[in-house]
């Protein structure tokens, strides 16, 4: 973005923006928080912002068990429960994962019970050779698109334990065959999660749901990554993994410690 554009944006002149770049000027409160707007830079971002200007910070960043944050749990685990019988779970800014529903367990079958013991890290699971990695049919493709979304994030945000996330992920073994630049089938709407099961070949696309208008840096840095059938086997094989099991959704320290692991 120029100097130019971001003025614009935030209403002020270039000649106004330029003294604020270079300290001649002093932002107030508001502007800063303008100027953050512009640059979609993140809640827990914009707090360091406010610090730096010796400003108190704004917004708050609550534990997801916190009363206030009682109608976002719940929330959260209607839209999880809606995604049965396919597979969804929540993340935070890291990828921990908060919260999942049923069907997880059917798509982690398998995995290094280690693996399974929180705080569980959803990118390392999927990519770890002790994950789900050695099931991964287009692991190169899949591998190459997560590497790219977590530079994305650390673009995003900066943050150090994602910047470590990548590094380890780097570390792993590189798949043995393919390559990260396969040809995507023309058919295909997009890249999907392949994966080898005792049900077959199951095909997943994967999605990402956000609050769309947080205050509280929590919320902010949750997701719901929901794993949909992306052809009709899949969806039949998922159907019917989940009319074998009447179980309700479980809390997540429940599930990896009960259900998960008991799978593995």
């Amino acid at each position: 973005m120029s100097q130019l554009e971001l003025a614009s944006d935030a209403g002020i002149s270039t000649k106004h923006l330029s003294f604020l770049e270079t300290g001649r000027s002093r932002p107030s409160r508001q502007m800063l928080l303008r100027l953050a707007t512009c640059l979609d830079v993140p809640l827990r971002g914009r707090n360091s912002l406010l610090n730096a200007a010796d400003f108190s910070t704004v917004f708050e960043e609550r534990a997801l068990n916190e009363p206030p944050l009682d109608i976002v749990r719940r929330a959260m685990d209607t839209v999880l429960a809606a995604h049965d019988p396919n597979p969804a779970l929540a993340i935070d800014r890291r990828w921990t994962m908060v919260a999942a529903n049923r069907a997880v367990a059917y798509l982690l079958a398998g995995t290094e019970p280690l693996l399974l013991r929180p705080p569980v890290n959803i990118m390392r699971l999927l990519l770890h050779p002790a994950g789900l990695a050695s099931r991964i049919v287009n692991l190169s493709q899949w591998r190459a698109h997560a590497i790219d979304r977590l530079r994305r994030q650390i673009d995003s945000n900066g943050d150090s334990g994602l910047m470590d996330l990548l590094e380890e992920i780097r570390g792993y073994p590189s798949p043995p065959t393919g390559s990260a630049t396969d040809p995507v089938d023309h058919d295909m709407i997009a890249v999907p999660l392949k994966l080898a099961t005792m049900d077959g070949i199951m095909s997943f696309y994967e999605t990402s749901t956000v609050f769309s208008t947080p205050v509280d840096i929590t919320v902010s840095e949750l997701s719901i990554e929901a794993f949909l059938p992306a052809d009709r086997q899949t969806a039949e094989a998922m159907r019917i993994a989940g009319a074998k099991d009447d179980t309700q959704p479980l809390p997540l320290p429940l599930m990896a410690e009960q259900k998960l692991a008991a799978i593995a």
